[in-house]
C-alpha cells in the first residue's frame, strides 16, 4: 500500500462515460487502496431495496442522504480509500486529506463530447447506441433534479460537476486510460 503526503484518501466523480470508473481502478491497481464504486454500491442497496439505481426519482431521498452521508464518514474516518462517485467529490469539499479529482471529457471549446461518452457506454455495456443516448440523457437528467433539489435549494444552474469543488481536473477526451492515470499520480504525488 502507498502512503500519498497529505493524501489519506481520494475521489473520482465524472459525468457517465467520463471515464471516472476506469480511473478509480487503475489508481486501486497502482497505489494498493481499496476502491468503492458508487455504481456498484447502489445496485447492491437496489436490489435489497427494491428500487431501479437508473430512476432517481424511485429512489426515496433519505436513501440518498444516507448513501451521501456514509460516504462522508468513510471518507473522515478510513484511510486508503478511492471512492468513485457522482457527488463524492463534492461530498469531500470541507474533509481534511481528501484529493477530489472530476474527469471530464469535452473538446477544445469546452463542450461535452457526449458521443464519446455514449460511445464509451456502448463498448463497456454492450448496448445499442440509441440506449447508451437514453441512459446518459436520462440518468443525468434525473440525477440532476434530484441533487439540485437535495443539495442545491433547487439551484437549476448547479452541478456536481462544477470544476470549483475539485483539486484536479483531468480532461479523458484528448487522453487515453494510461496518460489519464499519469497526470493523477503526478498531482497527488505518487514517486513510484
Amino acid at each position: 500500500m502507498v502512503d500519498l503526503p497529505n493524501i489519506k484518501n481520494i475521489t473520482i466523480s465524472g459525468r457517465i462515460g467520463s471515464g471516472a470508473t476506469t480511473l478509480a481502478k487503475k489508481l486501486s491497481e497502482v497505489l494498493g487502496w481499496e476502491m468503492l464504486d458508487g455504481g456498484g454500491l447502489f445496485r447492491q442497496l437496489e436490489k435489497e431495496q427494491g428500487f431501479d439505481i437508473n430512476k432517481s426519482d424511485s429512489r426515496p431521498d433519505h436513501f440518498d442522504l444516507q448513501y451521501e452521508e456514509m460516504v462522508k464518514k468513510n471518507l473522515r474516518e478510513k484511510k486508503h480509500q478511492i471512492i468513485q462517485s457522482h457527488l463524492a467529490g463534492f461530498d469531500a469539499r470541507e474533509i481534511e486529506g481528501v484529493f477530489k479529482v472530476l474527469v471530464i471529457c469535452e473538446g477544445e471549446d469546452g463542450n461535452d463530447k457526449t458521443e464519446i461518452r455514449v460511445d464509451r457506454i456502448v463498448n463497456r455495456d454492450k448496448v445499442s447506441v440509441e440506449e447508451a443516448k437514453n441512459e446518459i440523457k436520462q440518468r443525468e437528467e434525473e440525477h440532476l433534479k434530484k441533487f439540485r433539489r437535495l443539495y442545491a435549494n433547487n439551484d437549476e444552474s448547479w452541478v456536481y460537476w462544477d470544476k470549483k469543488y475539485y483539486d484536479l481536473v483531468i480532461n479523458t477526451y484528448p487522453h487515453n486510460q494510461e496518460e489519464t492515470l499519469k497526470i493523477a499520480l503526478e498531482k497527488m504525488g505518487y514517486k513510484g
